[in-house]
């Protein structure tokens, strides 16, 4: 009975890497060079106030504001200092409109070009703006008399907030079925993952960045944590530990990890979700796969022996890659997808 449930719950991904791709770090590196995906679909940006007095970003695709109303709607999480214009974002953007669907994308506090108010930015577990986003387009698709279904995509660190949001509402939720791709469902195991290897290369740069961002937004005269240590910060469990714990209320790094890792939350899921990890993600360790009797009966995890971080490039050449991804997401969300607005 238990190998059944498993088998019903977890599965053998069907992608497969080409021969000129097997490496996990090229698979990674290859979809944000400029070339493997130049269309950029023109945005229309919506400023989303948030119930505590801060203020956030939506862009929405303009191609798509001439559908129906009863046309789906995708809602997208982009990953650790990402945006509407990460190439993931921008693919299936493009892949959902040639289905006919609407879709936006939900910026994290002070993501992309896009500064809030607060002195606060964004973490794994911030599930509260994705509900006020969610609820309002409920609200508004509701009151046109005719609305269609809402579907949700996350990926890498917005898949961990996806994941950890359904958890928390169970079946109170406007949306018919989400994917999360490449989830950090444990935040312990990631964080100790990017500090192996070659994944310290992406840890360097991310925490170049991260660093950058916040210093915008602060200094050492205005931050709420402590300057130098942030600063100084190697690793992402440092600079979880000196900045993003005291900006959002943790006592600590651990206690930030301990709370926010979606891996928690994914029994209590109510809604068809389909969960895509690779076991070569330079980001995670085999580690994060949870067992199949933590996945609630609405989740198929998918597991792939290649892939690397996002990447799941299947084909193509290097100068004109082909993507698993935005197919497999389709393929699972479409038959939600014709369903009335719930």
């Amino acid at each position: 009975m238990a190998s059944e449930k498993r088998n019903k719950r977890v599965m053998e991904s069907g992608f497969i890497a080409p021969g000129w791709l097997r490496n996990a770090h090229a698979q990674t590196m290859l979809p944000v060079l400029p070339w493997a995906w130049p269309s950029r679909p023109k945005l229309r940006r919506e400023t989303l106030e948030l119930p505590d007095g801060d203020v956030t970003a939506v862009d929405w695709m303009v191609a798509g504001d001439d559908l129906p109303d009863a046309a789906p709607l995708l809602v997208i999480l982009h990953g650790l200092e990402g945006s509407a214009q990460s190439s993931y974002a921008r693919m299936l953007m493009d892949a959902v409109l040639a289905r006919g669907w609407r879709s936006c994308v939900l910026h994290f506090r002070d993501c992309g070009d896009y500064r809030n108010r607060l002195p606060r930015r964004y973490h794994a577990g911030e599930t509260n703006d994705l509900r006020h986003l969610l609820n309002g387009i409920q609200k508004q698709r509701t009151a046109s008399g005719n609305p269609g279904p809402v579907l949700a995509v996350g990926y890498s660190l917005g898949g961990n907030v996806l994941l950890k949001y359904l958890g928390e509402s169970k079946s109170e939720t406007p949306l018919a079925a989400a994917t999360a791709i490449c989830a950090p469902l444990n935040l312990h195991v990631c964080a100790e993952a990017l500090n192996i290897g070659f994944s310290k290369v992406y840890q360097s740069y991310l925490l170049k960045r991260m660093k950058r961002s916040v210093a915008l937004k602060f200094n050492q005269h205005t931050a709420a944590f402590n300057w130098e240590r942030a600063m100084n910060a190697s690793t992402f469990a440092e600079f979880d530990d000196f900045v993003t714990a005291p900006l959002h209320g943790f006592t600590g790094m651990k206690d930030y990890y301990d709370r926010c890792s979606s891996t928690h939350f994914l029994g209590t899921i109510e809604r068809p979700t389909l969960i895509i990890n690779a076991l070569d993600d330079p980001f995670m360790s085999p580690a994060v796969i949870p067992d199949a009797d933590k996945l609630s009966d609405d989740i198929v995890l998918e597991v792939s022996a290649n892939g690397g971080h996002v990447g799941f490039i299947s084909g193509g050449t290097p100068w004109r890659p082909q993507f698993y991804l935005p197919g497999r997401i389709i393929e699972f969300l479409e038959p939600f997808a014709s369903r009335p607005g719930l």
